[in-house]
């Protein structure tokens, strides 16, 4: 459950500070008038997001088990890629990313109203997409009980109030510090969901070793016990796990945990320009990035 929910926080904040930055940018430039073209646009998003999750969650269940777990397997390794992305990107462009929005909403202002609804979807969703195939990703190897979602929900709903709470200049987040923290986390939720997306493969008779255990403490450890459940919520541990998952597990946690802490602890924040203002949705440009 809390690994769900710091998915859904970590997720749901950069689509927040994304809409944030938006609006901002319209109030600010005085185009009010624009806005309800602007939600229309995020509301598509959310939308085909929820849809998308839907399609992943349901489609498969009339496949056979082979084919559910294939399916499974691929979508975990995908998810895997993409949320690895997406961190370091983060991590590389986030001080850039209100000066890019900004000028995408002016280029598709001056096209036309039509076009500042599209450019709000596409802003949105790519981040609601992202959203939805990680958090169905990290549900589906946290296990079937409704603790897993829950997590997630009450994940995205913090993250909808802190944007809407830094919108309005009523908290200041650091958000270099989130980033960097929720992505070390992230990093070793990811190494979980690529080993379950491997077992899943195994299953399905794609690779091999579904048999071949490197270790089975099921006997000290319970899946079904307390401390079972909070190493499997948290780290996505199985008291049996298969060599192939250990070794897929490990060759990606260390070398992406140490390039991400180089990166992203390694280098100071910019100090901020003496005549930089600071106004409401700014904080993701500012020293407070990543």
């Amino acid at each position: 459950m809390f690994a769900n929910y710091l998915i859904g926080l970590r997720e749901g904040l950069e689509a927040s500070l994304v809409v944030g930055i938006l609006i901002a940018y319209l109030v600010k430039t005085e185009r009010r008038h624009l806005l309800s073209r602007a939600w229309v646009g995020v509301g598509i998003a959310v939308v085909v997001s929820l849809a998308f999750g839907a399609i992943l969650t349901l489609g498969p269940q009339c496949l056979s088990f082979e084919a559910q777990e294939a399916i499974g397997g691929t979508l975990s390794i995908v998810a895997v890629g993409l949320i690895t992305w997406m961190i370091f990107w983060m991590g590389k462009n986030a001080r850039h990313l209100k000066g890019e929005l900004e000028g995408s909403m002016e280029r598709a202002i001056s096209v036309g109203s039509g076009a500042v609804v599209t450019m709000a979807m596409l802003a949105v969703g790519r981040e609601g997409l992202e959203t939805a195939l990680f958090l169905w990703a990290g549900i589906q190897s946290s296990g079937t009980t409704a603790g897993p979602v829950i997590g997630a929900t009450l994940g995205l709903a913090t993250a909808v109030l802190l944007g809407v709470l830094i919108y309005r200049g009523a908290i200041r987040l650091n958000l270099r510090v989130f980033f960097q923290w929720t992505g070390v986390f992230l990093i070793v939720v990811a190494a979980g969901v690529l080993a379950y997306g491997v077992h899943d493969l195994q299953e399905a008779g794609i690779l091999p070793g579904l048999n071949n255990l490197a270790w089975d403490v099921s006997a000290t450890i319970a899946p079904t016990s307390v401390l079972g459940t909070f190493l499997k919520a948290v780290f996505n541990f199985s008291p049996a796990t298969t060599v192939l998952e250990a070794v897929v597990y490990f060759a990606y946690l260390v070398p992406v945990m140490v390039i991400f802490v180089r990166q992203a602890f390694g280098t100071p924040a910019p100090k901020p320009r003496p005549d930089a203002v600071v106004s409401p949705a700014s904080d993701l440009t500012s020293s407070d990035a990543p």
